[in-house]
Order: structure tokens, then C-alpha cells, then sequence
């Protein structure tokens, strides 16, 4: 009779152990995880403003450097000897497959130089191409009012991608928006 009563002992004592093991080894592998956020975060959140200061630098070439513009979330104004060249600003598009995320280069007077895509889920082969510098320098020099889709090619306007007219317009409305933002805002500081 004892000795039954010892194996029962026996078998609590190792589902003890277990449940105790179990206990130690999600504790561990929690810190683990917790620990790796802490070490990747800092890390994922540099490495964005590296991927931005980069992206700036692609931008805006002769700018000797770049600083934050009080009281307007996201941009930033590209310096050389000591006066603004260009703001860069975000510029985002209601595009074929969601919002299409930009990076936009602007003159102080008002003028589209160049853009960056950041984010997007267009159709590749088609809407895609509105990385490419052949649809991106179409947009260098133009006001806020000459950005504007065409089908008929035009020194003018925007010519728009073949097969991707919703995404050359996602595109274009983005850059004027942000073409319009940044000559209301340099008018203003000229005041």
C-alpha cells in the first residue's frame, strides 16, 4: 500500500519538474525575444533613417546637408553654403493596388525635381515603372500645374505609364500636392 503511495508521489513530482521547466524555459525564451526587440528596434529604426537619409542624398545631390523643418512632420530642408536648395517632403498616391508612399524633392520656388518610391503594391511589369528615371524625370522643372496625366505624349504634362494610368496619376496627384504644400510654405517664409 506505501509503496503505491510513493509512486504517486513520484509521478506528481515529475509533472512538477515539467510544469517548473516549462515555466524557466518561456521565461528565458521571453527575455530572449524581449531582448531582441530591444537590440533590433533602435536598430530597424536607424537603419530607416539611414534608408531616408540615403534616399534624401539620391534626391537632392549638392545639398551639404539636410535639417528638419519646425512644424512640418516628415520634411526637411536640403542645404548648400548655408541656404535652402530644395525641401524633401512625403508625397503619397491612392494608387492601382493601395497607397503608393514617396519621398518628394521640391525648389524653394516651387518645382518638382525628383521623387522616390518607398512603399507600393502595384502590378510589376506595369505600375511598377514609376520607379524608373524615365517616368521620374518627366516631372524635373514642372510646376504644380503642368503635373498632370496625358495620354498623348507631352513635353508639357505627365506622360502616363502604358497600362498604368491609375498609378501615373497616383504618382503625379502626390508630387503636385507636394509641389503645392512646399510653394505655399516658401512663400510664407518669405514674408
Amino acid at each position: 500500500m506505501a509503496h503505491d503511495a510513493h509512486g504517486h508521489d513520484d509521478k506528481n513530482n515529475s509533472i512538477f519538474k515539467i510544469a517548473m521547466n516549462l515555466t524557466i524555459t518561456c521565461f528565458i525564451s521571453g527575455a530572449i525575444i524581449a531582448g531582441t526587440y530591444a537590440i533590433t528596434e533602435p536598430a530597424a529604426a536607424a537603419q530607416r533613417i539611414k534608408a531616408k537619409n540615403d534616399a534624401m542624398r539620391e534626391l537632392v545631390k549638392d545639398a551639404d546637408s539636410f535639417k528638419a523643418v519646425e512644424g512640418k512632420e516628415g520634411w526637411y530642408a536640403g542645404i548648400k553654403d548655408g541656404k535652402v536648395i530644395a525641401y524633401v517632403v512625403p508625397a503619397s498616391g491612392k494608387g492601382y493596388a493601395g497607397t503608393i508612399e514617396m519621398l518628394a524633392a521640391v525648389t524653394p520656388d516651387g518645382k518638382a525635381m525628383d521623387f522616390k518610391v518607398l512603399k507600393h503594391a502595384e502590378t510589376p511589369g506595369l505600375g511598377d515603372k514609376m520607379t524608373e528615371p524615365k517616368f521620374r524625370k518627366q516631372f524635373s522643372g514642372k510646376e504644380a500645374n503642368d503635373l498632370e496625366v496625358v495620354k498623348v505624349p507631352s513635353d508639357k504634362n505627365i506622360q502616363a505609364l502604358t497600362g498604368a494610368t491609375i498609378t501615373s496619376r497616383a504618382v503625379t496627384k502626390g508630387i503636385k500636392d507636394a509641389v503645392e504644400a512646399v510653394a505655399e510654405y516658401a512663400a510664407s517664409q518669405k514674408k
